[in-house]
């Protein structure tokens, strides 16, 4: 069967997380985006693993299920060590497929840090080291580098990470198979790079409040158990992984180079003219990933290599609406609308995607099914994230804002 998933996403117990991560609101939001797989995140916190243990149904496969969404059980772990001199911040996605392994996972982790802390706590244990552990516990598990081209916690984060993957997990490396692409890059920028050929690029969230789940995702076309799940991302299965769904990946936090303090939003070439200094502060700036990747890569931007996953880069229906109606887009009258447009066409993902133009135009604002199509032609432009801030997309010229926004918004 044909599902979308979405692995890495945190807790209420995580910091800086909505109290609505719970598992009746990530289900609910889960629903509303066409989500049928979800990642429970946090499963190294003892009050969200009570939860999970007392709500999920156990289907004896691996995955479990809550109402209508089924959940595959995931963490995330903060490895900050010290390596031959040098200090490294590395989070990696952990997934389980049971509850027993969790336990014995658990345990053992306790001993390196306070799991109680956060939902994704921050452990002093070489990244090597605790892959030896997960996989010493059980074979089953997997383990996939998150966001790997963030710069300050990532397995080549400009300010954190390392050059190669053999560096970091060392004799461990064989059992990696996965990487997670994170929101600042998407997988064409990754295929620059010769060295992740063999390795399956994943999309996820990483969400911390309901409504940003699914921003990024994985359409697979398969058995729902973790058995089958992890045998695709290990073959790197086309037949199976259909494609990724991304963020354009200018949107991302730390796509390009700069100081959100100072205002400075550099490419990696105004960078290099600078020699990487803040024309303000005089301080090094935050070098992003797009210059991370040009450090890195020994092929040429658009190259293509034999057997990769395709991808589709959306922008969710909520930013969309809101650029259209020219207001914020965690205010009440876009969640409205939101909910009003996908009672009337489907889930968010059939609504981005699938919808036929003459179903957009009929059912759909003029203003808003126009900003669905223009997305899917690529007709947008992009400020840059930086630093730390989000790039701003914008769909609309200021000709189409001069409008009336009766010519704007209205339906028919």
């Amino acid at each position: 069967m044909e599902f979308i998933a979405d692995f890495h996403i945190h807790s209420k117990y995580s910091r800086a997380t909505s109290k609505d991560m719970d598992l009746a609101h990530i289900a609910e939001w889960a629903q509303l985006k066409g989500i049928k797989l979800m990642g429970t995140g946090d499963f190294t916190h003892h009050l969200w693993l009570e939860e999970l243990k007392v709500n999920l149904e156990d289907l004896g496969n691996g995955l479990f299920k809550y109402k209508e969404v089924y959940f595959i059980l995931t963490t995330e772990i903060s490895s900050i060590y010290s390596k031959k001199g040098r200090t490294y911040r590395i989070h990696n996605i952990i997934f389980a497929p049971s509850f027993k392994t969790i336990d014995k996972i658990n345990e053992t982790l306790s001993r390196y840090g306070n799991l109680a802390s956060d939902g994704r706590p921050i452990l002093g244990l070489d990244v090597a080291e605790l892959a030896q552990i997960i996989f010493d516990i059980d074979e089953n598990c997997m383990i996939v580098p998150g966001h790997i081209w963030t710069p300050w916690f990532s397995l080549f984060g400009s300010m954190s990470g390392f050059d190669r993957i053999e560096d970091c997990f060392e004799r461990q490396t064989e059992n990696i198979f996965a990487l997670e692409t994170g929101l600042s890059s998407d997988p064409a920028m990754n295929w620059r790079l010769s060295s992740l050929d063999r390795y399956t690029l994943i999309s996820n969230s990483d969400s911390h409040s309901p409504r940003r789940i699914g921003r990024e995702a994985n359409i697979f076309n398969c058995e729902l158990n973790y058995k089958t799940i992890k045998e695709v991302l290990k073959t790197k299965d086309k037949k199976r992984f259909l494609y990724t769904i991304e963020f354009f990946p200018e949107e991302g936090k730390y796509h390009f180079d700069g100081h959100r303090l100072c205002g400075i939003r550099w490419s990696p070439k105004q960078t290099q003219a600078h020699k990487g200094i803040c024309s303000k502060c005089g301080k090094p700036v935050t070098i992003g990933v797009m210059n991370r990747i040009e450090q890195l890569a020994d092929r040429p931007e658009g190259f293509i290599p034999e057997g990769v996953i395709p991808f589709k880069n959306l922008i969710p229906l909520d930013e969309i609406i809101a650029e259209a109606k020219g207001v914020v887009k965690g205010g009440s009258s876009v969640e409205k609308d939101y909910r009003s447009f996908i009672a009337r066409l489907g889930n968010e993902f059939e609504i981005l995607m699938k919808v036929s133009e003459e179903d957009l135009q009929k059912n759909l604002p003029y203003k808003i099914a126009e900003g669905i199509l223009r997305m899917r032609q690529g007709k947008i432009n992009i400020k840059p994230g930086f630093d730390g801030e989000y790039g701003i997309i914008s769909i609309f010229t200021d000709e189409d804002r001069q409008q009336k926004p009766e010519q704007q918004l209205s339906l028919f």
